[in-house]
């Protein structure tokens, strides 16, 4: 079975999708960036969808639980290089994602993590 490989890069991880999106796959990438948060006590994680066309439902939920799972174990997400064309097929399928923080680009990503972990652990030492 395929892989989406998990870079680490300082306290974060990075994922930068390049393949067709399949559920067994989604279920896959989730699964191994939990352990992976959990085995590198990352902060942050960043997905990088700017090279996929189209996410169906499944793959949009996915993506949230992601974002869920990152909050519960203390490690935010974001997903970057979103294509017009998916955020217009996510919002058709109602699907707005609150819940996920989003950056045009990685350069804009990693600069937003950097300050979502430096205010969360501002709040913390307080």
């Amino acid at each position: 079975m395929e892989t989406i490989p998990i870079i680490k890069l300082n306290e974060f991880l990075l994922i930068s999708i390049q393949v067709d999106l399949h559920d067994r796959l989604v279920v896959k990438l989730q699964n191994d960036l939990t352990k992976s948060i959990k085995k590198h006590e990352a902060k942050g994680v960043l997905i990088d969808i700017s090279a996929v066309d189209m996410l169906d439902s499944f793959t949009g939920r996915m993506i949230a639980n992601i974002a869920s799972i990152g909050r519960l174990l203390d490690a935010e997400t974001v997903v970057v290089g979103m294509q017009p064309a998916v955020a217009i097929t996510l919002v058709e399928l109602g699907m707005t994602l609150p819940e996920v923080l989003t950056a045009l680009n990685v350069d804009r990503g990693i600069e937003l993590l950097r300050k979502r972990v430096s205010t969360s652990e501002e709040d913390s030492n307080e």
